[in-house]
């Protein structure tokens, strides 16, 4: 079973064992038999013939689209706008220093076309593009210096690096602060971040009151979604495993009297691709007509499941990363044929200004993996009739404005291939009926149209640690409550993950995640949630066992008293972000006087400044001071403060320059000079606005 789990089989490593024995594998293991991405074969004859019938766009752009279609996807990232000021501050530093250094001097040709692009349609200019290669990296110092500061601010959470077309559906989703949402099929996480940034970014608290459920069906893709969603630092996400199709209704009390339905739902369902086919080449070789109709029966039953756990009133939006209409506008119509009125489709393209879209179908072909042509279903053989569906088929004629649908082609603004559809819930489901939360699986099967009880579910991957919640007779809660001053703290909402021993990690959830961990751990295998908060601190000279932790600072806050709470003035927030430790003695006297009747252990760093406040966790020792936040957000912060960190940086090419030339100082400084004026500015002009 173990070589199952990873891939392999018992009965394929014994036959390699006996061909090696016998000398007839001379294939050597450790030789790599990758062909080089240049190499990778963008040939599909089948692919042509298919989507030339499709007519998925007019004759006079065909040569250009199947000529996009094989080139290299370009480079796109968006800034995160979760907080505002921080945005807008990294929007200018972006803008201001490093696409100018990309501008400024000689540019050949091919660096001359790409220029960095603004994304029109994404919102306060946030969303750039631009062509970006390996070889651009190795060869511009300006690339190099663009691409680490891209890969750091990326680790914080503060960018994130998206496939241009994927920042869509999450947009024209108009997610607001008080919304619950569910992302169906969330995995690898780039649309549930976009997500969570949108349910903070128009939110005044600093825990909005909505959440966000992200679900995916791979056990092992659950953990890429953990890594996606801790980079920023939401005590308002809830992470699950499970079959989407099927996925319970959430009880939100200990008697089901409640349960709970969604006002927003992102169904990015599983799809062939063929979208993606600039960024995974492999596709193109892979790539066959049937795959479309082993699809279209999976893809209908999330999107059925995803509108019977909408609420009335509530939005949907159905997107795949596929060109092929069996996978989009078939699945659209099929689904607003069962729905009978229950549903329609919103136009959301005044939603996106300046992003070309090409109508959604209502027309298209059906055909087998053999490209057999079938114009109905009569037409259809016996052997194909299992993969082949009445329900595939085109409509006579469109009663549902299938053109409302979104497609996005790449030859139109260099992106990849993407569909969308935005669907809004008007009335019950017809098979829909008043369910009490206290019926069981069986009676929410009966909803679904099944005629049986499916059978129970097995969980797959690793076992998972329970949620312990905390409450007000826990033995740590006592030292916590008092070394930090915590008033009116919904200590309900603090959870462990350790059921036995010492707790090491102590996390924060908003109260609606809270509801749904507590009353739904036996019906849907939940992943992780929470943000850290609290650590285990053993240190004998500080009277709480336990340290604040930097990712759940902004959530409790407001919650801390001012015991624990030290004013910093910006320049002394600079020295210590810069170092590791610093002396208590090197600090402004008026600091300096502070700490000396400041007690040893965990506390916050406040430079209070009306346009830009910084809050971070920190450490005073008994003689000295620490920032108690990892390298890279130092880096952050200290970006955001207007200070060089070049310093900080390996720049290669400053090392080449100077192996052969003795080291000058003074010419050292003054390269450095008007970069750290520029920063300055940027800041200084921030404050103005």
């Amino acid at each position: 079973m173990g070589n199952r789990r990873h891939g392999g089989s018992n009965a394929s490593f014994a036959k390699r064992r006996r061909k090696l024995k016998e000398g007839l594998d001379t294939k050597n293991p450790n030789e790599d038999h990758r062909s080089s991405y240049e190499t990778t074969i963008r040939e599909n004859e089948k692919f042509v013939q298919y989507y030339k019938m499709q007519k998925i766009c007019s004759e006079d752009e065909w040569n250009t689209f199947l000529e996009v279609l094989k080139t290299d996807l370009p480079t796109s990232f968006r800034i995160t706008a979760s907080c505002d000021v921080e945005a807008k501050i990294l929007l200018k530093l972006v803008e201001g220093v490093f696409f100018t250094d990309l501008l400024k001097g000689d540019l050949n040709d091919e660096q001359s076309n790409s220029k960095p692009f603004c994304l029109p349609w994404y919102p306060q200019r946030l969303g750039w593009q631009l062509k970006i290669t390996r070889k651009d990296i190795r060869g511009s110092e300006a690339y190099y210096r663009l691409h680490n500061f891209l890969i750091s601010e990326t680790g914080n959470g503060n960018i994130s690096r998206q496939e241009t077309v994927s920042m869509i559906p999450p947009l024209l989703l108009d997610v607001q602060p008080s919304d619950k949402v569910l992302d169906m099929c969330a995995a690898p996480g780039s649309k549930t971040a976009q997500l969570i940034e949108a349910l903070y970014s128009g939110s005044t608290s600093s825990i909005p009151n909505g959440l966000i459920m992200a679900n995916d069906v791979h056990n092992a893709r659950c953990y890429m979604l953990v890594h996606q969603a801790k980079r920023l630092n939401s005590a308002n996400v809830v992470i699950t495993n499970h079959d989407a199709t099927v996925l319970p209704v959430m009880n939100l009390d200990e008697n089901g009297d409640t349960m709970l339905k969604f006002d927003k739902i992102l169904c990015d369902a599983p799809c062939s691709g063929d979208g993606t086919l600039r960024k995974n080449a492999d596709i193109w070789t892979k790539w066959s007509p049937g795959n479309a109709n082993n699809l279209h029966g999976i893809q209908f039953r999330i999107l059925k499941r995803g509108l019977e756990l909408l609420n009335v009133g509530g939005r949907l939006v159905y997107s795949t990363c596929s060109f092929n209409p069996v996978e989009n506008e078939a699945v659209v119509q099929r689904m607003m044929t069962e729905a009978q009125g229950s549903v329609v489709i919103i136009n959301a393209r005044d939603k996106l200004p300046g992003l070309k879209t090409v109508n959604g179908l209502s027309e298209w072909i059906v055909v087998s993996k053999d490209l057999d042509v079938y114009k109905t279903f009569e037409e259809v053989p016996e052997k194909w009739i299992t993969q082949i569906r009445p329900q595939m088929f085109p409509p006579k004629e469109d009663l549902y404005n299938l053109d409302k649908c979104i497609r996005i082609l790449p030859h139109h603004q260099d992106t990849g291939g993407f569909f969308v559809c935005v669907m809004e819930k008007i009335k019950p489901l017809p098979w829909e009926t008043s369910i009490k939360q206290t019926n069981e699986l069986v009676d929410e099967v009966k909803v679904n149209n099944y005629k049986r009880k499916p059978k129970k579910r097995r969980y797959q991957g690793y076992k998972e640690d329970p949620f312990i919640f905390l409450t007000v007779d826990d033995p740590v809660w006592p030292e916590i409550r008092d070394f930090y001053e915590l008033k009116n703290f919904p200590i309900e909402c603090l959870l462990t993950r350790c059921s036995v021993g010492k707790k090491k990690n102590i996390y924060y959830t908003s109260t609606s995640v809270k509801d749904i961990v507590k009353n739904n751990q036996d019906r849907v295998k939940i992943i992780n949630t929470g943000v850290k908060t609290f650590v285990r601190c053993d240190n004998k000279s500080m009277e709480c066992n336990f340290r604040l932790a930097q990712e759940g600072l902004a959530g409790i806050s407001s919650f801390i008293g001012q015991k624990r709470r030290l004013q910093l003035t910006r320049s002394d927030l600079i020295t210590v972000l810069k170092n590791p430790t610093i002396p208590v003695n090197s600090l402004d006297p008026a600091t300096k006087d502070i700490l000396d009747n400041f007690g040893v252990g965990s506390c916050i760093l406040n430079m209070v400044d009306k346009d830009f406040p910084i809050e971070l966790v920190g450490w005073k020792g008994f003689s000295t001071l620490k920032a108690y936040v990892n390298g890279e957000c130092r880096l952050h912060y200290l970006r955001l403060l207007g200070v060089d960190v070049s310093e900080f940086d390996v720049n290669k090419f400053k090392k080449e320059t100077n192996e052969n030339e003795p080291e000058d100082k003074s010419e050292i400084c003054t390269d450095e000079i008007p970069e750290v004026q520029v920063k300055e500015e940027l800041i200084q002009s921030e404050k103005s606005e």
